[in-house]
């Protein structure tokens, strides 16, 4: 019983006439490969770094389990499709936050056609890509009680400005993300990114990684971070607190050369971070009084 991911915030969507993936409910994800030489390329990537062995297993964790492929229904009905077979990142999370983020400053390759750079360019000067080194391109947080849950439509994302992408991260972390009188109360900041399993640290062991390799160059790949809402709502221990390396349709060699572009946009990712845990004029889960001396966006 294949089905659209219910949990999905970015990408192409198995809705409304689309191509898109899906998933099965027992743990696989089935992504529909791209055209033109993307899928072919994403499908060699995912065979070559699932079994070289110069890549660590805590570091090969990052990424989604890959399964071969396999021929489909499309999900617009327009018949077999061919299909990467993945796991499912969320699988085992009931209902969980979730926020894509694109990673580096710049997400066109070296040697892309003109119309595919010039179309990548303006994205990354329009988004925050070259301000930041990395743009949100989709979230949704669930909110305790009745009070559902926050996701930006896609529009309103593309207009984010460095100011939107860091009341996003506070905001997804914390108990009040859809109120626009409030400033986000980061009430779980300190479960969600602090701690030896949280979000933090997991980008640390990362950019570890990515400090010395030079294997390959992730142009246009995305870091996802998610975590079980209702868990850490409770404050109880585990949360299933997950970060993960998607989208590698245009992963090149890296030919002795660190990634410096993905690398950079990562540092400045865990910078952000690391001031919602660390600086005072972050508002990190403060008595209700103390929350309205802080300004909302700075």
């Amino acid at each position: 019983m294949l089905r659209p991911p219910e949990h999905q915030v970015a990408g192409h969507r198995a809705a409304e006439g689309q191509v898109g993936p899906l998933v099965d409910g027992a743990g696989l994800f089935y992504k529909p490969l791209q055209g033109d030489d993307r899928g072919a390329h994403e499908v060699a990537f995912y065979s070559s770094f699932s079994s070289d062995p110069r890549v660590p297993p805590h570091v090969r964790a990052f990424f989604p389990g890959f399964h071969g492929t396999q021929l489909l229904p499309a999900s617009d009905g327009s018949g077999p499709h061919p299909h990467l077979v993945l796991d499912d990142l969320a699988a085992g999370l009931r209902c969980p936050s979730v926020i894509d983020l694109k990673i580096g400053a710049r997400t066109w390759y070296p040697s892309a056609p003109d119309d595919y750079f010039h179309k990548c360019l303006k994205k990354d000067r329009d988004s925050t890509s070259l301000a930041l080194g990395f743009r949100v391109s989709g979230v949704r947080i669930h909110q305790g009680g009745d009070a559902g849950l926050w996701q930006p439509d896609r529009d309103a994302i593309r207009r984010f400005t460095a100011k939107d992408v860091r009341r996003t991260l506070r905001q997804f972390g914390s108990s009040n993300p859809a109120s626009d009188s409030d400033p986000p109360d980061c009430a779980f900041a300190s479960m969600v990114y602090g701690g030896s399993n949280g979000i933090l640290a997991q980008l640390l062991e990362l950019k570890a990684w990515f400090e010395d390799q030079t294997l390959f160059h992730f142009y246009s790949a995305s870091v996802l971070m998610m975590y079980e809402t209702k868990v850490v709502e409770a404050g109880r221990a585990g949360g299933g607190i997950r970060v993960r390396l998607v989208d590698f349709a245009h992963v090149m060699e890296g030919n002795g050369v660190i990634d410096h572009n993905f690398l950079g946009g990562l540092c400045s990712l865990i910078k952000f971070i690391s001031e919602i845990l660390t600086d005072p004029d972050e508002c990190l889960a403060k008595p209700k009084k103390a929350q309205l001396n802080f300004e909302d966006g700075s």
